[in-house]
């Protein structure tokens, strides 16, 4: 395997972050990856990390953190992730994770959650081998109303 860098998401690396999440999905969204991205790099309560190799981002994993809402202290939670098909099973997403969960351990977060679909089982068991389990939280969703 090639070289991994693991490195800090930067605004330029929008349309990288844009195929991957298409190249999984094999769907188009109308995500603001420019405007996530600035956020990230504001380096407040949002984090971005990218797996990188040759100079191409092959990964990435966002997330961000809450100081306080619903019973829980300082949190965060990883809200996006995703790693090229050509690149999945090499280790690339456990870099990722190991470095954000690195980065929240260093400021004090002691609980990390993520939401995944119930059917994304590669996903489940992903965030199972990197030690997430479930928690005492119920997710809620309200669709919006068409107007």
């Amino acid at each position: 395997m090639e070289k991994v860098v693991i490195r800090k998401l930067r605004i330029e690396d929008a349309d990288a972050v844009r195929r991957i999440q298409f190249e999984i999905t094999k769907e188009e969204d109308d995500i603001d990856y420019q405007e996530s991205l600035r956020a990230v790099a504001s380096g407040n309560q949002h984090m971005g990390i990218a797996a990188e190799i040759d100079g191409k981002v092959v990964g990435y994993m966002i997330g961000y953190m809450l100081f306080s809402g619903f019973g829980l202290s300082k949190s965060a939670w990883i809200t996006n992730f995703g790693v090229d098909p050509m690149y999945m099973g090499q280790g690339i997403g456990k870099s990722l994770a190991k470095r954000v969960l690195e980065e929240y351990e260093e400021r004090g977060v002691t609980h990390i959650y993520t939401a995944v679909r119930w059917d994304s089982v590669d996903l489940l068991s992903f965030f199972r081998t990197i030690g997430f389990d479930r928690s005492t939280l119920i997710n809620l969703c309200k669709i919006a109303e068409k107007r």
